[in-house]
């Protein structure tokens, strides 16, 4: 049986860095392993409690959150804007915390890795992003991490899955969430 691993992509440009990442990471997974890319982060409106009802759900975070439930694990791909989470990552964050303690990302492992414009690779806002999904109920794995920096200049020319460092890089990382989703989770 495979290990599923849920790919989020917090940039909904279509020649974003971070969604070449996530396509490097299906691309580059172990025999037993599926990366999925969720298509339709931006349709999922911003988190209202009001509206959060069996009646009233709207369906792009319905299917947000069924997607989050089969899955084995999450892998965020988090640009950093402004210092920060990108605001679709933090909506999809709160649409998963929800209900509160039985919300798709309760136990769930999850990691975080990006690429960024800056000399860091977006650090600050993969750890907000860590400690967002650590609230909301996530079991974060803090050593999974992968930071690219100055992504405008490295993939410039070149797509990450023919950066060969890179590549390898992000499929470790796969490796490990598999690994990770693999283990019981502590109660």
């Amino acid at each position: 049986m495979s290990t599923r691993i849920l790919a989020l992509v917090g940039s909904l440009r279509s020649g974003s860095h971070n969604r070449q990442l996530a396509e490097t990471a299906a691309e580059r997974a172990p025999e037993d392993v599926v990366v999925e890319l969720f298509e339709g982060l931006g349709d999922v409106p911003f988190y209202n409690e009001d509206v959060d009802t069996d009646a009233e759900r709207p369906a792009a975070a319905q299917r947000l959150r069924d997607a989050a439930g089969q899955a084995d694990a999450l892998l965020l791909f988090s640009p950093e804007y402004n210092g920060t989470i990108p605001a679709v990552l933090k909506n999809a964050i709160d649409w998963l915390s929800r209900p509160y303690g039985e919300g798709a990302l309760q136990g769930k492992p999850v990691a975080v890795v990006g690429t960024a414009f800056g000399q860091y690779g977006g650090v600050w806002a993969q750890d907000e992003t860590r400690k967002a999904l650590g609230i909301a109920g996530g079991a974060v794995l803090q050593d999974v991490k992968l930071s690219v920096a100055e992504s405008v200049v490295r993939f410039a020319q070149l797509h990450p899955r023919d950066d060969e460092e890179i590549a390898a890089e992000v499929a470790r990382v796969v490796a490990q969430l598999a690994e990770g989703a693999r283990r019981p989770v502590a109660a």
